[in-house]
């Protein structure tokens, strides 16, 4: 920032230009302090300043010393008139004070303005309305009228304009537009999308953002083909290294022997209570404030003694006592009772067994509480004290007994309230021994992830600590100290409850809930009690400072330390800052304020020592946060923005020792102007992780190393988890702890910096008291930062939004890292610690089990992952040469594969004698008339229709008449079938046959909805130009009805005609076509891209699929087969209508929509006529899977029996579906079902069958193969269980006559066997091509009549079947007698996404979003302009919408190397799936871009 005043000092009048030089004189001289130069020049300047918002004048001028400064630089408003204008513009709603600092808001505002100049349009998430509903924020924080961050983005003069660091689109297009009038008025893109649809605005917004350059750069780095590695960043060439020496471990001073210190703590409560009965020791208070009770010496010992008798003597017999000196015991008293809970500890040390003090439960599931009582078991606690109120509040069941709480063992309560006490004999005396290393008691402390640790104190370290405490503080007897802290743990029980009695002070004690409601009750007990010395937390500070004008009259003049226990927290140093300004005309003096830096495991690490009055104050470090982020210290010069203020925490502890160790890896010695963890040696230390022998080690038994690794001395230090560095003068300095460090990309963040830039960012509308947690989590390779903050329940999602984005602006300009996730969760909704702090590692775990329930959420993972490997590059193509000497090098067969030869099996002389499917209806009529061929079941499993040969031959007699009298069709005429599943429909296609018509089949509309499925029927007609439509009566009306015609224009259907009355009318002669090749049928089908195509099946394909099938599956006329499938198209369409006129077997017809009012139809149907092959599709069998999974007992108690199953076969156009078939196998063993028996089948447009698995040959083969490779088109085996495995399996076995070879289809080259490509196919029974409008000659050549660019197998000609696939030499033996070829269906070439240059297939992706949560029903992936668009269907509740974006990223990401563009969350069936089961990815597509969807949430990631 420039020099303040609008234009420069040259703009100010003439006399207050001479005054300014004037005073500058007077400082460089030495005649006024820095303070007193600053206050006069603000107040000089202020009528010519234009004021920020709570940030003092003075500072807005650049710090003229760069360097740690001598005097003191208040960071707060140090004029009174500012002053108290500061403290009225902040109340608000903030609570989490413990970050607030004006120069970094100063800096915040700086970051943000320089984004104002890029303007950064995000697109902001869509959100249906009715999710998310807030939660009522309950009373569990403190009042809502305390301290708020300064409002760092406005400026008091222009408040009501809202700074554009955002472009944000126009609201009317952020909101979409009306759902009806999208189509006409607007103009469509080249993609048939709507131009200005809602969403394609915003992907374009997003494409623009994913423009800006990334940062870090990406390094140019090879990719070996294979192996995919992470990009590793290279270390910057610029980044700052350390350059000092190698430090020398500091000393403390010396721990003066004083003569009458007591040998235990014990013998010091001893003799205070023999000797000075009547002096108070503790005071408590009630709820308003007020002092309600005092503890004297004596009624501390008399209290403690009468205790420990008790659990010595009185808890069990005298044989069998319950306490043995040296057990554990937990110590349960609630924060507002300091009293209680001290004669409990004090009972305890005189017992001689060990204290374990604990928060009181609350619920049976508190945040941390199964963590806690892991604690209690490793420690082996059966045994809880506790106060008789206490005990009464605790949870308890319907009988009054108190809850198991999750996780704890089972404990005996103990209520230690006085009359329940026995008194000891006179004779009795409790044993006090000197301090030995013996456990006195055991504090517990949560780590990183949450797990909790107790640290075991020893008697001699909890004297010496308060020996040292007792020196460097300068108590002295009889004092009174003001604590605020919780007593149970940390500063609290060392000062409050433990160096209180070795000096006989008398401690006042302020719970937590007091300050709740009372925050300035502290101040108020110092100056009631003269304390001289206070206990306080930087929150507690501020609270004060908050109330401070409840009360004028309090005086602070009797403190001389102020010990501030967070001190440790690099923000601290505003707090203090900010209260001394305020408190110093109380009286406070600027000396008597003392941070101190602790720790669970190395106790008080270090302390300011009270300072001399009038001794200079000492400096601060202003530190590069760029600098901190590579551990090495540096003055900050260049940026103002990304600086730290930090101030010291005192000197080393008296008769401690401390070095600086780099915090990973082994404990080597840091440089001088390194940051590393500070390590304590000194008596007054944890001496173990009570249980825990490996943690202890390397925590409590460190020592350090040089930098040639070996051993410096032999002391053993203690990791203190706390990161800072030894300054000038032995001063300590704290950055930051252990727990809250962030790795990402080799650089370190702190926790606790990035909320404070969080709270500076204008947090006052968005973030509710000031609640943000921030921590990191691990994807792919690397740590990625994620805040999670409390939104106010009244914030505007326009509000949200936009103080989400400049967060994120602010952290990367400061910190230069990026932030993964920001997400906001409702008021009072994230875990809690027992002092309403958040409970991080909780909060953490809830985000990555996707249990956090945001209400707004933004990923940004396009900015912050950078280690994403380079995309591939293609490789030019290679000629045909080279392929084949590199297929050779390689040893590689070329892939190609082959069913039996169809020329060396003999058939009976039916083939002969019977070129066409007609002769064979007519010549069975004759020859078996009684002979049925087809059964068809209801519902109930009952027979409603058969057909022998001879009624099949007189039924389609009888259509052929009514064709050629009514329908006046002429041969090769073509006609609709519109029939639902079953005889009719047979019977009508074979009547067509005879009249000499060509069938076109399609599924009839359903009439419940009309609307979606008539267009498609009405699509056939017209594409395939049907002279007439045959159809039953009912359906006709349907079609003619008025409903029909709202969604087709009913008036153009061509002829339709109902056969359900015919006319017994003789044909006059059956149609024979001249030739096979004419053609038989037509079959129209959707493809899963949306595609609708017609394929030419002539008469020749026809015999020739029948042919091969019936070998096949060796079908005759004894057999019977179960079909389960759709009769339309297909493989489905030939097993139903085609195969028994063929071979004469008897056909069992179930349509598969019965199973959805009778679940157990097709399994019974197979058991009750014990059917050794049955056919079905995908849908099917899931229904089965999913509806009968749980009711196998039932089908055995029906007497369903599967044993009779050879081969189950599901038909498909897809990569089998293994974990289906599997799931499927597996559930229905226990009734019989052989698990060889589940195949499946593979077919295409231009081949319908292809595989099949047959009766004969070996079982269907499965394979792992790696995804990484296969992204690559390789095809590399790896063992089950390998990571980035999937198992496929083979899809049948190919049919005799066919041929199939995988090609490379850019280059039409055949490849080898580890490679994927293009499975091609040449077979008697391919389709003759496509049936189009527009005769497309090339599209019908190069998919039905290709060939081979090169190789042996060049002159064949090959269909393309449009899948990727390849081929396996198996150990297993063909039929032949050869080894079998297994061919491998991996999934549809134009369903294949290319991403990043490599291969994806969507089906893969998917799999992965579906494990990750158990809220998503099915999930789609697609991509539109290069960016990936996950769609999940919810099945949970709405609130559970956002959780899914991080877990769908994460997955995505961790699995695929892919980064998701848009992630849409929609209700259950919405994701369009065809007959067959398939998705249909390209009309969601194609929904998603015309905004059709009414999604739940549309995540955009950045």
């Amino acid at each position: 920032m420039a020099e303040p005043a609008a234009a420069g000092v040259s703009s100010l009048p003439r006399e207050v230009r001479e005054q300014l030089a004037e005073l500058e004189l007077e400082l460089s001289e030495g005649d006024i302090t820095q303070k007193g130069y600053e206050k006069k020049r603000a107040k000089l300047l202020a009528p010519y300043v234009p004021q920020t918002q709570g940030v003092d004048p003075a500072l807005q001028k650049e710090s003229r010393t760069q360097m740690p400064v001598p005097s003191a630089t208040p960071t707060s408003a140090s004029s009174s008139s500012s002053s108290s204008k500061f403290h009225r513009a902040r109340s608000g709603g903030a609570r989490d004070e413990r970050y607030r600092s004006d120069i970094h808001t100063e800096a915040v505002q700086a970051a943000l303005a320089k984004h104002k100049e890029q303007k950064m349009a995000l697109p902001m998430p869509t959100k249906r309305r009715s999710t998310f509903v807030q939660s009522p924020a309950d009373a569990c924080t403190p009042p809502e009228n305390f301290s708020v961050p300064p409002d760092v983005t406005a400026t008091t003069s222009s408040s009501s304009a809202r700074p554009a660091a955002i472009d944000l689109p126009p609201s009317g297009i952020v909101k979409g537009m009306h759902k009806g009038s999208n189509r006409s008025s607007l103009m469509d893109t080249a993609d048939g999308v709507p131009v200005s649809s809602r969403v394609s605005t915003k992907i374009q917004q997003l494409l623009n953002t994913l423009k800006r350059p990334k940062r870090p750069p990406l390094k140019e780095f090879f990719v070996d083909d294979f192996e995919e590695i992470v990009e590793v960043p290279q270390p910057d060439p610029n980044q700052p290294k350390p350059e000092g020496r190698q430090m020398t471990p500091v000393k403390g001073e010396p721990l003066g022997v004083v003569c009458n210190w007591p040998p235990a703590l014990e013998a010091a409560l001893q003799r205070w209570g023999t000797t000075q009965a009547k002096c108070p020791c503790l005071t408590a208070l009630d709820v308003t404030g007020k002092p309600v009770y005092t503890l004297t010496y004596g009624k501390l010992w008399s209290r403690s003694l009468k205790l420990a008798y008790t659990l010595l003597n009185k808890l069990g017999t005298k044989n069998e006592p319950v306490l043995k000196p040296g057990d554990r015991v937990a110590l349960v008293y609630p924060n507002n009772d300091p009293v209680m809970f001290m004669v409990a500890f004090y009972g305890c040390l005189l017992a001689e067994v060990i204290p374990v003090p604990i928060e009181v439960p609350l619920t049976r599931k508190d945040a941390g509480g199964q963590q806690i009582g892991f604690l209690l078991g490793s420690c082996g606690i059966a045994l809880a004290l506790t106060t008789e109120v206490c005990l009464k509040g605790l949870p308890k069941t319907q009988n009054g007994e108190i809850v198991q709480f999750k996780g704890w063992p089972r404990l005996k309560w103990v209520v230690t309230d006085s009359k329940y006490l026995s008194k000891s004999p006179k004779d009795w005396q409790p044993n006090i021994s000197a301090a030995g290393t013996e456990p006195a008691y055991i504090e517990y402390k949560t780590s990183k992830e949450g797990s909790v640790m107790g640290v075991t104190v020893s008697r001699i370290a909890m004297l010496s600590h308060c020996q040292a405490l007792s020196q460097a503080c300068n108590y002295s007897e009889g004092e009174t100290i003001v604590n605020v802290l919780d007593f149970k743990k940390d500063a609290g029980l060392w000062h409050g409850i433990l160096t209180n009695v070795m000096n006989k002070l008398h401690t006042v004690s302020v719970p937590y809930s007091v300050m709740k409601t009372c925050p300035l009750s502290w101040v108020q007990r110092v100056h009631a009690h003269k304390a001289k010395v206070a206990l306080v937390k930087c929150r507690d500070l501020h609270w004060a400072m908050m109330a401070h004008r409840d009360q004028r009259d309090v005086s602070l003049s009797s403190l001389r330390m102020l010990i501030v226990t967070d001190g440790a927290n690099p923000w601290s140093v505003s707090s203090c800052d900010a209260f001394l300004s305020l408190f110093q005309s109380h009286g406070l003096k600027p000396e008597a304020i003392c941070p101190c830096a602790t720790s669970p495991e190395a106790m008080t690490i270090a302390i300011r020592r009270p300072g001399v009055p009038g001794a200079p104050l000492p400096g601060r470090a202003i530190l590069s946060m760029n600098g901190l982020s590579f551990g090495v210290i540096r003055v900050n010069t260049e940026d103002k923005n990304s600086a730290l203020t930090v101030q010291d925490v005192g000197h080393v502890m008296p008769g401690g020792m401390m070095c600086i160790v780099k915090p990973d890896g082994p404990p080597q010695l840091c440089k001088t102007d390194e940051i590393g963890e500070i390590c304590v040696s000194s008596r007054a230390g944890g001496m173990m992780y009570y249980g825990l022998a490996g943690v202890t080690k390397n925590t409590f038994e460190v020592i350090p190393v040089n930098s040639a690794g070996s051993p410096v001395g032999d002391v053993p230090f203690v990791r203190s988890g706390l990161l800072g560095f030894v300054g000038p003068g032995s001063l300590v300095f704290v950055v930051g702890k252990m727990d809250g460090l962030l790795t990402v990309s080799g650089r370190r963040h702190n926790a606790d910096d990035i909320v404070a830039t969080g709270l500076a960012v204008e947090s006052i509308k968005t973030v509710y008291r000031g609640r943000i947690a921030v921590f990191s989590v691990s994807v792919f390779y690397d740590e990625r930062i994620v805040v999670v903050a409390e939104q106010r329940p009244d914030a505007s999602e326009e509000d949200s939004f936009q103080w989400m984005s400049r967060v994120l602006q602010a952290i990367d300009s400061i910190h230069q890292v990026g932030v993964y996730c920001l997400a906001l969760v409702p008021a009072n909704t994230l875990p809690k610690t027992p002092l309403g702090g958040i409970h991080i590692s909780q909060t953490k775990q809830h985000f990555l089990e996707g249990s956090l329930h945001p209400c707004n959420i933004l990923m940004c993972p396009h900015t912050c992952v950078t280690n994403l490997p380079k995309p591939r590059q293609k490789q030019p193509g290679v000629g045909p040469a080279s392929v084949m000497v590199g297929n050779l090098v390689a040893g590689k067969r070329i892939a190609q594969a082959s069913g039996r030869d169809l020329g060396q099996i003999e058939d009976n002389d039916l083939v002969k004698k019977h070129q066409f499917l007609t002769e064979v209806l007519q010549w069975r009529a004759q020859a078996t008339p009684d002979h049925p061929l087809f059964l068809l079941l209801n519902a109930k499993g009952t027979t409603v229709c058969t057909a022998t040969c001879l009624q099949l031959h007189k039924k389609a007699e009888r259509i052929a008449s009514v064709l050629c009298d009514k329908g006046h069709l002429n041969a090769g005429d073509n006609v609709v079938l519109l029939y639902p599943p079953g005889i009719e429909l047979i019977t009508a296609f074979y009547g067509c046959l005879y009249a000499g018509c060509i069938p076109v089949t399609v599924r009839p509309p359903h009439a419940q909805s009309l609307a979606a499925t008539l267009p498609t029927v009405r699509m056939i007609v017209e594409v395939s130009k049907a002279a007439c439509i045959l159809t039953t009566q009912t359906l006709m009306r349907l079609l003619k009805s008025r409903e029909a015609a709202a969604a087709v224009d009913v008036k153009t259907w061509p002829t339709i005609i109902d056969t359900d009355d015919l006319p017994r009318k003789r044909l006059s002669q059956i149609y024979k076509p001249p030739t096979s090749e004419m053609l038989a049928y037509l079959d129209f089908s959707v493809s899963t891209t949306g595609m609708l195509t017609g394929v030419k099946m002539s008469h020749a394909a026809v015999s020739g699929l029948c042919r091969a099938i019936k070998l096949q599956c060796e079908l005759y006329s004894s057999r019977q087969i179960a079909i389960c499938l759709d009769p339309y198209c297909g493989l489905g369409f030939v097993l139903w209508c085609l195969c028994s006129v063929y071979s004469g077997h008897q056909s069992i017809l179930i349509p598969p929509m019965e199973l959805e009012s009778n679940l157990f139809l097709w399994l019974s149907t197979v058991s009750q006529y014990k059917i050794r092959d049955t056919f079905c599709s995908y849908s099917v069998m899931e229904l089965c899977t999913k509806g009968l999974g749980n009711q196998v007992e039932m089908l055995k108690a029906r007497g369903i029996n599967l044993s009779c199953v050879r081969t189950c076969v599901v038909v498909a156009e897809e990569r089998p579906r293994v974990s289906l078939t599997h799931s499927f196998s597996k559930l229905f063993k226990d009734i019989g079902l052989s698990p060889r028996a589940v195949s499946t089948t593979f077919g295409s447009r231009v081949n319908v069958a292809i595989c099949l698995q047959g009766t004969s040959g070996p079982d269907p083969t499965t394979v792992y193969v790696d995804l990484k490779s296969l992204r690559h088109d390789r095809v590399r085996l790896v063992e089950r269980g390998a990571p980035q495995s999937l198992l496929l399996s083979e899809s049948g076995k190919i049919l005799p006559g066919v041929k199939v070879v995988i090609v490379n289809p850019e280059t039409k080259g055949p490849l080898g066997d580890s490679h994927l490509g293009e499975i091609w196919v040449n077979s008697p029974h391919t389709a003759s091509g496509y049936y189009t409008i527009y005769d497309n000659e090339t599209l019908q050549a190069d998919h039905f009549n290709t060939r081979l660019s090169f190789g042996d197998a060049a002159q064949t000609l090959w269909a393309r079947t449009g899948y990727l696939g390849f081929v396996r030499r198996t150990e297993l033996t063909a039929a032949s007698g050869e080894r079998h070829d297994a061919l491998y269906v991996v999934g549809a070439l134009d369903e294949t996404l290319e991403l990043r240059g490599l291969r994806y297939h969507p089906i893969d992706i998917e799999t992965s979003v579906s494990r990750t949560h158990r809220s998503i029903a099915e999930c789609a992936v697609f991509t539109w302009t290069n960016l990936l668009v996950v769609v999940v269907e919810l099945c949970g509740c709405e609130q559970e919408a956002l959780d899914l974006v991080p877990l769908v990223t994460n997955v995505v990401l961790e699995e695929h190397y892919l980064i998701v563009g848009v992630v849409v969350v929609v209700d259950p069936g919405v994701i369009p799936i065809n007959s067959r089961g398939e998705k249909q990815r390209m009309h969601l597509r194609d929904s998603f871009l015309a905004d059709q969807l009414d999604p739940i949430y549309v995540a955009y990631n950045m």
